[in-house]
């Protein structure tokens, strides 16, 4: 399967813009032949968390979410999106959402780690494990941004059967070893394939990154992009998870029941 990246400066707060890009990066990604793009964290509204707090309207959620998934049906690919998501508690939640190519809901994901007094003040942590779907034949799973640097997140994507981890990010400069360093480490201990989408540019006054990645099962970059906009392909060979836990067996060697007697 090709899997596509969207690294982009978000317009915070200009929804039409926003949607116009991934509107745009979709046609490109269907006509290349790619399976799913994968857009970065919040991108739809822009990631300034107290900003999309106090100036989101609830209420336009479901239009927005009507919205992406026609992007997907009218282009024929699957998606990657990342927004605001308010519980009938009130609590608000950043969000992930996978598509297929008919613009149908496969998967749910709400942020577990938060980053920063920003993302503290803004939204609340969710609970709930990354779950995992069949898309277009592989095991798939998503987790969000700082998510993915803690090692308890992917392993249990991958415990549950994930062999592609989809992780919408927002990134910012000066952080260049995750991408380059734990990203692969991340892929390579839970033997699975991970694309990460960016932000680009500057969004209220954070500079981003950059620097998306696919990495493959064994580790090894498949793409990697600068800091400009841009879209990212690589193809990931479906069977590639299995011939690595074949080779060296992680997943199947864990002794859990002995860790959890060592404690936290």
């Amino acid at each position: 399967m090709l899997l596509a990246i969207l690294q982009a400066n978000a317009v915070v707060m200009d929804v039409d813009a926003n949607c116009a890009a991934i509107d745009a990066a979709a046609e490109s990604a269907a006509a290349a032949g790619a399976g799913v793009l994968v857009t970065p964290e919040l991108f739809p509204v822009g990631y300034a968390p107290r900003r999309v707090r106090a100036e989101l309207d609830p209420a336009r959620l479901p239009a927005l979410h009507r919205k992406l998934a026609g992007i997907a049906r009218r282009h024929q690919v699957g998606l990657v999106y990342s927004l605001p998501q308010v519980t009938g508690q009130g609590e608000w939640h950043i969000s992930a959402t996978l598509l297929d190519a008919e613009g149908n809901s496969l998967l749910g994901y709400s942020k577990v780690h938060l980053f920063g007094p920003d993302e503290r003040a803004a939204f609340s942590p969710a609970a709930e494990p990354p779950a995992v779907v069949d898309f277009n034949g592989v095991p798939t799973s998503m987790v969000i941004c700082y998510d993915v640097e803690f090692p308890e997140a992917v392993r249990a994507a991958a415990v549950a059967g994930a062999e592609l981890l989809l992780v919408p990010t927002a990134l910012a400069h000066g952080f260049d070893d995750v991408p380059q360093v734990l990203l692969r480490a991340r892929a390579l201990e839970s033997q699975l394939a991970i694309a990460y989408a960016n932000h680009s540019g500057v969004e209220e006054g954070c500079r981003f990154l950059g620097g998306s990645v696919i990495a493959g099962p064994d580790g090894r970059l498949l793409a990697a992009a600068g800091e400009e906009t841009q879209l990212l392909f690589a193809e990931l060979n479906e069977d590639s998870a299995a011939e690595a836990r074949g080779e060296v067996p992680y997943l199947a060697e864990r002794r859990p029941d002995l860790y959890r007697s060592w404690g936290d």
